[in-house]
């Protein structure tokens, strides 16, 4: 049972790394949208 919990999990973050890193097409895209993550980040602890 564990084992098949495991299985589903690595399988569910194998499938979100892959559209995260598809959405971003280049290296630059990662940065940018890096970049934007952390100036939420920023905004939500000014508030």
């Amino acid at each position: 049972m564990i084992k098949k919990v495991n299985l589903v999990l690595l399988t569910l973050l194998m499938l979100l790394g892959s559209l995260s890193l598809t959405g971003c097409n280049t290296v630059e895209g990662l940065g940018k949208d890096i970049q934007r993550g952390g100036e939420k980040i920023e905004r939500a602890g000014r508030n």
